[in-house]
């Protein structure tokens, strides 16, 4: 484990070459926790948990939209907190590969940005694994319109929800056995999606 003061120390000293985690705080001097889960958004095989002494949903949803795998508001139970960052290194794969996802059926590889479906390769479009992986790394998490717009396509595309409803159409037609009744690519109604790698619920 290694610890720096801020954001900026951490680039500097890590130089391309990240840890499996980062626990980091949503505020700190200079670079904060949002800008900083932006930078590592195309780190493989890095998550990140942000703290934060505010406890608002309006930071739950920017940490999210800003690509942090994790959002914990103090106080802090250390119990929690550990069960927290056991479940985001195993997100990661970090019993096996760091570049390898398993969820469920699926199997992402990051390196080579393929998905296996129950051992069969299925071709996705680059926006499509962007979605997808997105997905994958918050498992069983309701994510709204606004932070899959954001975390895919940038701010800028945030009030147009129409490109998730034909891309998520999409991924069921190549991800599901049955489309037009999904078991992993949940719709959360007028809210947004939802990832159920183990396919226990049924919804539009």
């Amino acid at each position: 484990m290694r610890t720096v003061f801020d954001a900026t120390e951490a680039l500097e000293r890590a130089g391309g070459s990240w840890p499996p985690l980062v626990l980091a705080e949503l505020d700190m001097p200079g670079i904060d926790g949002i800008e900083l889960c932006r930078r590592l958004r195309s780190s493989v095989g890095t998550s990140v948990i942000l703290l934060s002494d505010d406890s608002s949903f309006h930071a739950e949803v920017a940490a999210l939209e800003a690509g942090a795998d994790d959002f914990v508001a103090r106080p802090i139970r250390v119990e929690s907190l550990a069960a927290r960052i056991g479940v985001a290194l195993r997100r990661n794969g970090m019993s096996t590969d760091t570049s390898v996802l398993d969820a469920g059926p699926f199997r992402i590889d990051f390196f080579e940005r393929r998905v296996h479906v129950n051992g069969q390769a299925v071709r996705l479009t680059p926006k499509e694994f962007d979605l997808f992986t997105f997905m994958a790394r918050h498992p069983n998490r309701v994510l709204p319109h606004k932070t899959l717009l954001g975390a895919v396509w940038g701010n800028a595309s945030q009030e147009q929800p129409e490109y998730l409803r034909v891309f998520v159409g999409q991924l069921r037609k190549k991800l599901e056995a049955r489309p037009s009744q999904p078991r992993h690519l949940l719709t959360e109604p007028w809210v947004g999606y939802r990832f159920d790698p183990e396919g226990t619920s049924v919804a539009g």
